[in-house]
């Protein structure tokens, strides 16, 4: 029902009009408007004020690299919902923006630019290149904060802080140096991923891991006395260059007679030994694994057990180096080639298998990452993790959606120590100096002048950066000050939650509960909700391969900000991707616009004397309709409340939609319109009292989810003050509930309901008044109806109404609405043209079979079931279903309407 968009002229009478309505809402105007109303007004900025409870929040840092993408949009509407909502409660918020220097990324986007213009980083040494990072990043590293201001974000935009700014960068040194002090980071020989294209380290979480069919291969490996050979089993046949065992299991019974012997390394002719080995997998191909410290993970823990030799045999670039003698100088996967044909060529590749993988990729770059021994800086994390772990379990931190916690805690169980240093340049450079006149490594917040041990003055800085993620993992203490004892970190830490994508639960939200504890001695917040992937309307992650990104600020410039945002919110369910697609964005564009109808609907039918009572309670309406639609106002208030305090947006966005386009709009107003016109004033002032009421709650409510629509609709409203945006979150009216008004009229709407798919069902004319037999099984539905008169008269478009006693035989030829209360019988005879009706309803079922046939006989043919993909034959499977409750409909209709008497 939609009468409120169309008819609001009709209803309209001569109130005196001081701030008239547009008759259509134009976005762009709007919210460039209160963008810049908003600043200028200072009303998201924090204040020191003691008095009110706080809520903070810290935003997860953007890449200053960083566009809006649909997860930056998703993530940051649900921050701006809870702070919207805190604000209007009374609280003294802050939400701290800024932006993350991204290292690697940066670093890239600039490198880029250099290589067009024929240049490289080297080319323009360390001092040089770092100036003109910084200079890009004040020309272009703004442009996604200005963004999420378009989208509404109502951050504290004079705390804007830079993981890479004067102030963190302190925080960083000071933390770096007490976790050296106190032996949690060091420095040592391991084996890291390293990416050959950004050379550079990166942490286990950095390498993203993705299926790939490869395959196996078995080398005959020959003994070196000359006595036969053992095959081995190997993905990776290049790196046998670097081999310095094979291995075993001890209990393999096929190879006990050969452990300790040696075996001639083929193409090297290196001498390695057979070694035992509990690791070996002896299902594993064929139970011998060739050991290659330098290049596998496992490999390499087994060379620290065994004492084997480590033989690096690729460069920066994962190119063959020296120790690969012939080989040197060719790419990995060349000289894969070249040694899989040699090794052909000596007869010693015994057999060559399809195998299935799990490729290893550089989260920036998606590189393939290659498994190097190196000197590294690692956070010692055990120590850390237990503390942070313990915070959860308990649930001094809350994670939700809960079921993250079984995961948090197997990763935080398991965590191995985490390599912190990046071979860049852009970053937070590691405050190490080695003196090169005796070694010494000296770990300091400021340049030293001179060794502390020899004196001498010859001192060279580390090279490396910190990961970017070190500094990230600082950000809600060292953006309130930290190291510093400052008034912000008293009042707003620990910040009360951090809304954040579940894929970034290690790589962040797990170091911010490590640091945060170990240097605050408290949480970084209490609450984590971890919000769920947005995808497309199939269910397919967004990419631009396959051409189903939706681009958040194109959809934002196509619908409106606020209608993007409704849409997010009303998809975002807890532990559930969102599958979204644009004609959704759509259907919620039709929501704003009405909001936009219903307010001037209401605002062309009150006075501008007429306010909403100061005190709430004292509203006390005598008629139905406006003590239903307080009454319901009134849970709306209680459950939106609830909702926001639980993370439930999704519940949110639903129940404040149905709320105002079912029952505000759909039903209050239609029954509203006769007393909007009433010539009994206090009738009159009554229902606009009522009307304006609910109206203002509502704007006040949605506020946090749509903020432009609801602060433009406000300044139009009479008694409204001020920006909508620091107005009061309204709070339940115990006075309003009103469980017999809410009964009685939820009976009348499904009374009218009832009627209205009648005439839908048989295709009676709208504009025919109908005349119903009603009866009621007690004298309440009878004072009901009779109370109720005007408005059934009206909206179920009736021409009589006649009561009969429940003992009466009911009518034939008639359609019935059936209800516990009550009985309505609607003669069809000579309302309805039967001929064409029945003539109409037999085509319809025709169609119906042919569409049945053709469906089952496609579910029925086994070809197409294990053929077509899962997706495609439910849908058939729900086609079928739909059919069938079609025919079943029409054949009713039919046997209804061949009943009636001609």
């Amino acid at each position: 029902m939609t009468k409120t968009d169309t008819n609001t002229d009709s209803a309209a009478t001569t109130a005196p009009q001081t701030a008239p309505i547009d008759k259509s809402y134009e976005f762009q105007g709007v919210e460039a408007k209160w963008l810049n109303e908003w600043a200028q007004a200072g009303l998201s900025i924090a204040t020191m004020d003691e008095t009110r409870p706080c809520f903070s929040m810290v935003i997860p840092p953007p890449n200053v690299t960083g566009v809006l993408h649909i997860g930056h949009a998703l993530n940051n509407t649900l921050q701006d919902i809870l702070i919207r909502y805190k604000r209007m409660d009374g609280f003294n918020t802050l939400w701290v923006p800024g932006t993350d220097h991204a290292g690697i990324a940066t670093q890239n986007v600039v490198e880029r630019q250099l290589a067009q213009e024929g240049l490289s980083r080297h080319d323009m040494g360390r001092e040089a290149f770092i100036q003109r990072v910084w200079e890009w990043k004040a020309k272009s590293g703004g442009r996604i904060l200005e963004q999420l201001k378009r989208l509404g974000c109502s951050c504290d935009w004079s705390r804007e802080r830079f993981t890479f700014d004067e102030g963190l960068s302190q925080a960083v040194k000071e933390v770096f140096v007490r976790l050296y002090q106190e032996g949690l980071i060091y420095k040592g020989d391991y084996i890291i991923n390293w990416c050959p294209r950004c050379h550079t380290a990166l942490a286990d979480i950095e390498v993203e891991h993705e299926p790939q069919e490869g395959h196996i291969w078995r080398l005959k490996y020959p003994l070196k006395d000359g006595d036969g050979y053992v095959v081995v089993a190997t993905t990776r046949p290049e790196t046998m260059l670097g081999d310095t065992a094979v291995a075993v299991n001890p209990k393999d019974e096929r190879y006990s007679h050969l452990i300790g012997k040696e075996l001639l390394l083929p193409l090297v002719n290196r001498p390695i030994p057979i070694i035992a080995d509990e690791a070996v997998d002896m299902e594993f191909g064929t139970g011998a694994v060739k050991v290659t410290p330098a290049h596998d993970f496992n490999d390499f823990e087994m060379g620290l057990r065994h004492n084997l030799p480590v033989i690096n045999i690729f460069d920066i670039s994962a190119r063959i180096n020296e120790n690969g003698e012939k080989y040197q100088g060719l790419d990995r996967y060349e000289a894969r080639k070249r040694v899989l044909n040699d090794m052909a060529a000596l007869n010693l590749l015994e057999a060559e298998e399809r195998h299935n993988l799990a490729i290893g990729g550089c989260y920036r770059c998606k590189t393939v990452v290659e498994p190097r021994i190196s000197k590294q800086w690692f956070v010692r994390t055990q120590p850390l993790a237990q503390k942070a772990l313990a915070a959860v379990r308990e649930k001094r931190t809350i994670i939700l959606p809960s079921s993250w916690e079984r995961t948090y805690e197997e990763w935080m169980t398991n965590i191995k120590d985490w390599c912190i240093s990046r071979q860049i340049w852009w970053g937070h450079r590691i405050p190490a100096w080695t003196c090169k006149a005796c070694g010494e490594t000296i770990v300091a917040k400021d340049t030293p002048s001179v060794c502390p041990k020899c004196t001498s003055t010859e001192l060279e800085q580390e090279t490396d950066v910190l990961d970017t993620w070190f500094s990230s993992a600082l950000w809600p203490f060292s953006t309130l000050g930290w190291p510093e004892e400052t008034p912000e970190l008293k009042l707003f830490y620990p910040t009360s939650v951090l809304i954040t994508s579940f894929d970034i639960l290690f790589f962040w939200v797990a170091r911010m509960l490590m640091m945060g504890i170990h240097f605050m001695k408290d949480v970084p917040f209490k609450y984590v909700y971890l919000h769920a992937l947005v995808r497309d309307s199939q269910g397919q992650k967004m990419s631009k391969s396959k051409g189903n990104v939706i681009d958040p600020l194109t959809v934002m410039e196509k619908y409106g900000t606020d209608a993007v945002r409704m849409t997010l919110t009303a998809l975002a369910a807890q532990g559930r991707d969102i599958k979204l697609a644009e004609d959704r964005i759509e259907g919620y564009r039709h929501f704003i616009n009405k909001i936009w109808n219903a307010t001037r609907l209401v605002r062309m039918n009150i006075s501008d004397s007429c306010e909403p009572p100061k005190d709430p309670a004292a509203l006390q309406p005598t008629d139905l309709k406006d003590r239903w639609i307080l009454s319901r106002l009134n849970r709306l208030i209680q459950d939106t409340r609830n909702h926001l305090d639980n993370f439930e947006f999704d519940e949110t966005a639903r129940g404040l939609y149905h709320f105002f386009w079912h029952e505000y709009c759909d039903w209050y107003l239609e029954l509203a319109k006769p007393g909007f016109q009433s010539t009994d004033e206090k009738e009159r002032r009554h229902t606009q009292q009522v009307a304006l009421t609910v109206l203002n709650t509502c704007l006040r409510l949605l506020h946090p989810v749509i903020p432009f629509v609801t602060e433009e609709l406000w300044h139009h409203l009479p008694g409204a003050s001020g920006h909508i945006m620091t107005s009061e979150f309204p709070k339940g009216v115990p006075a309003w509930q009103d469980e017999t008004a809410e009964a009685q009229m939820q009976g009348l709407i499904e009374i009218i309901t009832g009627i209205r798919n009648v005439r839908a069902e048989f295709n009676i004319h709208p504009g025919t008044r109908l005349k119903i037999r009603v009866f009621p099984h007690d004298d309440g539905v009878r004072d009901l109806f009779l109370a109720q008169k005007t408005h059934l008269l009206t909206l179920a478009r009736l021409e009589t109404m006649e009561f009969c006693d429940i003992s009466q035989p009911r009518p034939k030829n008639a359609a019935s609405v059936i209800m516990k209360e009550v009985e309505i019988f609607i003669p069809l005879k000579d309302v309805i043209d039967l001929a064409g009706e029945l003539k109409k309803l037999q085509k319809e079922e025709e169609k119906l079979l042919s569409d049945l046939q053709k469906t089952q006989a496609k579910l029925n043919n086994k070809d197409f079931m294990a053929r077509a993909p899962q997706e495609i034959r439910e849908k058939e499977q729900q086609r079928l279903l739909d059919i069938e409750t079609r025919l079943k409909r029409i054949q009713n209709h039919k046997a209804t309407m061949s009943a009636i008497e001609t």
